[in-house]
């Protein structure tokens, strides 16, 4: 697949001024566009290397220190808790950092992301080549290796949001934006979830060193965003936290990124003891993966015709449908589990592009656009990594108290293993919608 044809270039053209700033109302006026195949592509390169760092961080890593390493689950979950958390914490003074650098021009924040990408290469191989064996020095390695990769991934992270964030637009712009930037996403998913498998964890991270190389050389020729009159330093950090939609926004998404986190956390265990189809894992992981990214100008399309909080309330309710569904299958259900996986990844491609999508307008509308995207994106980034640390701190203890372990077969382990990856996802997910409905649609008061 094209990589130009994620998001159809007719779509791009369709809206050929993106703004870059806001007038102090918030509506938008005029800046840098993104019209054509090649800005698109420019600007969200960087997704690629990222959502390939984050696949195995957050799928790979668990399964694999625990069968490579005979790490208990328990041990494990602590730790990844332990990383996850600090790692949070972070976001919202990289938030700040990003704002000052953006406030200084693209150039500076273009050199932040550089060397925040070398941290990022260095720490992703430290953390899956370990120089020692013993359990505790590996467990004390682990830690400081997530550490390093996981300021390294947020330092690029939040301030490739922030800058994609300043060139502003309506919402279906704001979505083609955003969608340029996790259809790539996606398709360096699809190359993880296959590669480490295939070519083995030196490749992976000599190709990952590699990508992240190409792709800041793309930001460098992308879309940017002007200068700001404003001067970060002198904005609260907690300034996102007294705009009420923003208050409102971030309730839905964090209940909803604890609803999809904690199956990314548990899907290699569902595939190996619950299916017992290990050998079909790339088939798996590709289909869920090649659908999100198939499904993005879908969702962006849906935005015209719905909207976006209306759009995102749509993929909720087909991930409920999709996993309810889940609960039925057992050993040997290749075909059903990838029908499964083609279809949660439909939903995927929704909770993917449209809740940042509404956060860039929620910053518009506040007046806060050109000023402070970076303090909110810090803040975003710190429920997303909260999220992912709930999800391994709470189902992997809670696993091995119901006495499932990796292998398990027993019927009581298997069924700890299916409540766990498809029932309590479903009643999050249900949870997430009701908060989405009242929070956020019943309180539209103008166009998106």
């Amino acid at each position: 697949m094209a990589l130009q044809h994620v998001i159809p270039a007719a779509d791009l053209s369709e809206h050929p001024s993106t703004t870059a700033a806001t007038e102090p109302d918030g509506s938008p006026r005029d800046g840098p566009g993104l019209a054509g195949w090649r800005p698109g592509v420019r600007y969200g390169a960087l997704g690629l290397p990222l959502a390939f760092v984050a696949l195995p961080l957050y799928i790979v890593l668990p399964d694999h220190y625990a069968r490579e390493f005979g790490i208990p689950l328990a041990t494990l979950g602590a730790v990844l808790l332990g990383a996850r958390a600090f790692d949070a914490v972070a976001d919202p003074l990289i938030g700040r950092a990003a704002d000052r650098l953006l406030a200084g021009g693209a150039r500076r924040a273009w050199w932040a992301i550089a060397m925040a990408a070398l941290v990022l290469a260095i720490g992703f191989a430290a953390l899956f080549f370990p120089p020692v064996e013993d359990r505790s020095a590996l467990l004390v390695w682990c830690a400081l290796a997530l550490a390093v990769t996981y300021l390294g991934y947020s330092g690029v992270s939040v301030i490739h949001q922030s800058w994609g964030a300043r060139l502003g637009g309506d919402a279906p712009q704001r979505a083609r934006i955003v969608a340029w930037r996790e259809g790539l996403a996606l398709a360096g998913v699809l190359v993880a979830s296959v590669l480490p498998s295939v070519a083995g964890l030196a490749v992976t991270v000599g190709v990952l060193a590699a990508l992240l190389f190409f792709a800041v050389l793309c930001l460098r020729a992308a879309p940017q965003p002007a200068a700001s009159a404003v001067v970060a330093a002198h904005l609260p950090m907690l300034l996102p936290f007294a705009t009420p939609a923003f208050r409102r926004l971030l309730a839905v998404y964090l209940v909803n990124g604890i609803a999809s986190a904690v199956p990314a956390t548990l899907v290699l265990f569902f595939i190996r003891d619950r299916l017992q189809a290990p050998a079909y894992e790339p088939l798996f992981l590709a289909s869920y993966f090649a659908a999100g990214a198939l499904s993005i100008p879908l969702w962006v399309r849906a935005v015209r015709w719905v909207g976006l909080e209306r759009a995102w309330l749509l993929g909720m309710g087909l991930t409920i449908a999709v996993f309810s569904w889940a609960t039925l299958l057992g050993a040997g259900d290749v075909l059903a589990y990838t029908a499964v996986c083609a279809l949660s990844g439909v939903a995927l491609g929704a909770d993917l592009t449209l809740p940042s999508a509404i956060l860039a307008g929620v910053i518009q509308r506040a007046g806060h656009g050109e000023q402070a995207e970076g303090a909110y994106f810090g803040w975003w980034n710190f429920a997303t990594k909260l999220n992912l640390a709930l999800a391994a701190g709470v189902a992997l203890p809670a696993l091995a108290w119901f006495g499932y372990e990796p292998g398990s077969r027993s019927p009581q382990a298997l069924a700890a293993l299916t409540a766990a990856y498809c029932m309590l996802p479903c009643l999050l997910k249900l949870a997430a919608a009701a908060l989405l409905h009242t929070l956020l649609i019943r309180n539209l008061r103008e166009p998106q």
